[in-house]
């Protein structure tokens, strides 16, 4: 079955976004560890990935911009038409290794090369393929990271941008900065960055105008005068276009964060709409970096008082109660409130972890849960594992009832019996007794608990239930 190809540029990622952060193949060259050698073709191409095969035809198992690896085997007899076949694929380069099979890159084939604007590289008989492999893999790995930085800082910056007295020309502005191009906002001709051609100009609006019709798609790309142009629906059949020289993989994630932003900021809403929406935002997707840096503290509340009010009282403007529950962010470690029962998280650092927020809403959601079983107004995510989970009143009255039937010794027995993995000589040294008398009490545990202390869960719910009752 055949892959279907793979833009090199562009990718299958959403809005025509690249995939992955392409290496460039200057940093294998520079590379003096691998030795490559550059023969033909562009030297500027980027690759995605390594695929190494000595078929006469591998392009129907490639996806598109991968550095195809070959000793020699494939290309042999018809060196054009192999290399056609690899450029029609999305290849983004060959590399060609000397050894064993030829002393040196055919004539014909870099040729061949030079015809198709396939990039050639020799690979040394020293270098193994999978030493090529690790080296785009560790540069891809690092070009990722750069990446998401970037990312993240872009997303940081719209929402300073946000923030100021006239926001909408400050994320638009702040939105073409970060891509390094232009942006523009439909209807209204508000632009931003440099001025661009009159075939990008014009298929920019043509885009801007398909995208804010009545059931016209929510984004859509397309290529004019040199630029990459997408454009993203905005609510109020608005849109929001951007302009770039080139594309990048994080350009896609900036843009929707700026869209969700311009949205919220241009939308005719009732008030406090706003907020709640922007707080679902951070709470359920990928912008939390968007917040500064904490700690944020995430709140689920639950009670008949004035969500709003609630609100002021922790401190903030990041409320969603558009739930059965009330979800806050704040910056300020929350407190009891009056005629509100309360579950908090432990402190988020959203710039720390991208999920940092998402974990901290799943966390407070979990501590409102104790909250109303121990019937107290505020109960705080603890990180203690498993156990942590359970709250301390639910817990402890599960765990007396469990361990009811044993009396002290036998309960003492039971967990020194445990804590040696089931050891009778080691168990017996501890509590200094005899080996038959452990085996006898832990005999008489299993009868009066009428449990197989041989099931590993069993013997997990007995640790926990003594842990909690010392």
């Amino acid at each position: 079955m055949s892959a279907a190809p793979r833009d090199p540029e562009y990718g299958n990622g959403p809005a025509g976004e690249p995939l992955t952060p392409p290496v460039l193949l200057a940093s294998l060259l520079a590379d003096r560890e691998l030795g490559l050698r550059h023969l033909a073709g562009p030297a500027a191409a980027g690759v995605h990935g390594v695929h190494a095969s000595e078929m006469p035809d591998p392009s129907p198992y490639l996806l598109g911009g991968e550095l195809l690896l070959t000793a020699g085997a494939g290309p042999a007899e018809d060196p054009d038409g192999y290399v056609a076949r690899l450029a029609g694929a999305g290849a983004a380069a060959l590399g060609f290794g000397v050894a064993p099979v030829h002393e040196e890159v055919p004539a014909a084939l870099a040729q061949a090369c030079a015809r198709h604007g396939l990039p050639l590289l020799e690979v040394p008989p020293r270098t193994p393929f999978s030493a090529v492999a690790r080296a785009v893999g560790r540069l891809t790995a690092e070009a990722r990271t750069r990446e998401l930085r970037r990312t993240t800082e872009a997303q940081q910056a719209l929402a300073s941008a946000a923030a100021r007295p006239d926001p909408v020309p400050a994320v638009l502005a702040r939105l073409a900065a970060s891509l390094g191009g232009s942006a523009a906002l439909w209807p209204g001709g508000r632009t931003a960055g440099p001025e661009l051609p009159a075939p990008a100009r014009e298929a920019l609006a043509a885009l801007l105008a398909r995208v804010g019709r009545e059931g016209g798609p929510a984004t859509a790309t397309d290529r004019a005068g040199g630029h990459h142009l997408a454009a993203y629906a905005l609510a109020g059949r608005a849109a929001l276009g951007t302009a770039t020289p080139a594309r990048a993989p994080g350009d896609h994630t900036v843009a929707s964060v700026a869209a969700v932003l311009l949205t919220l900021l241009t939308a005719e809403r009732p008030a406090g709409t706003e907020a709640a929406a922007l707080t679902r935002l951070l709470l359920d997707g990928d912008p939390a970096a968007a917040l500064t840096a904490g700690p944020w503290y995430a709140v689920h509340a639950r009670g008949g008082g004035d969500p709003r009010a609630l609100a002021d009282a922790l401190g903030t403007v990041l409320l969603d109660p558009g739930g059965p529950v009330v979800r806050l962010l704040t910056d300020r470690e929350p407190g009891a409130q009056p005629g509100w029962r309360l579950g908090v998280s432990a402190p988020a650092e959203p710039g720390a972890e991208p999920d940092a927020l998402a974990a901290a809403d799943a966390q407070a959601g979990r501590a409102l849960q104790r909250a109303e079983a121990a019937r107290t107004p505020l109960a705080r995510h603890a990180d203690a594992g498993f156990a942590g989970l359970v709250g301390e009143a639910e817990a402890r009255a599960h765990s007396e009832a469990l361990l009811g039937p044993l009396s002290p010794a036998l309960r003492e027995t039971l967990r020194a019996w445990l804590a040696h993995h089931g050891g009778w000589d080691r168990t017996a040294a501890a509590l200094d007794v005899h080996r038959n008398t452990v085996r006898q009490r832990v005999a008489r545990c299993a009868a009066l608990l009428d449990r197989d202390l041989d099931d590993p869960d069993v013997r997990m719910e007995l640790w926990f239930a003594l842990r909690t009752v010392d």
